[in-house]
């Protein structure tokens, strides 16, 4: 399943909240992948997410849009996210 197909897709939401560093990524992305083998589009869901280190942050910004969604996003990671985007540009 890629982003052009959930418009029909069923969703399954993934919270996420406290912190999220680099040795989280592998349980994360396993729950993402295990969504996606089961055609279900993952929203992750970070409004409880309080602390994450570059490495999460760089992991939220190559999956969003492209391997799940992002939802109820605190402001200062939103902001940090489009910042990194904007220097990488």
């Amino acid at each position: 399943m890629d982003r052009r197909d959930t418009s029909s897709a069923s969703h399954v939401t993934i919270r996420v909240s406290g912190k999220l560093y680099q040795g989280h990524l592998g349980p994360l992305d396993q729950l993402v992948r295990s969504a996606l083998e089961c055609q279900l589009w993952p929203l992750l869901s970070l409004s409880l997410l309080e602390e994450l280190d570059r490495e999460a942050l760089c992991y939220l910004i190559e999956g969003e849009n492209r391997s799940f969604d992002i939802i109820s996003c605190p402001n200062f990671i939103r902001e940090w996210m489009d910042h990194e985007r904007r220097r990488a540009a």
